[in-house]
Order: C-alpha cells, then structure tokens, then sequence
C-alpha cells in the first residue's frame, strides 16, 4: 500500500504542475539557447 500511496502523490504533483502552467497565463518562458563558438577551420578545405 505505501508504494501505490507513494504512486499516486507523485501524480497528484504531476497533476497539479500540469494544472498550474495551463492556467497561469505567463507561466515560464523556455531559457533561448546560447550560441556557442565553434572553431572549425581545420575541418574546412
């Protein structure tokens, strides 16, 4: 019973991120992803 209980308190969390990020209208903006340098000139010929 502790494991089903353990269970179903992580879907209730689940449940209730889901709820919160469709009702808050802002919610949160993905990070943008940073632009890493690449040096590749000894790849190019």
């Amino acid at each position: 019973m502790d494991f089903i209980e353990k269970v179903l308190e992580r879907l209730r969390e689940w449940a209730q991120k889901i709820i919160e990020s469709i009702l808050e209208p802002e919610g949160q903006a993905e990070a943008e992803p940073i632009p890493v340098p690449v040096d590749d000139s000894r790849y190019r010929r």
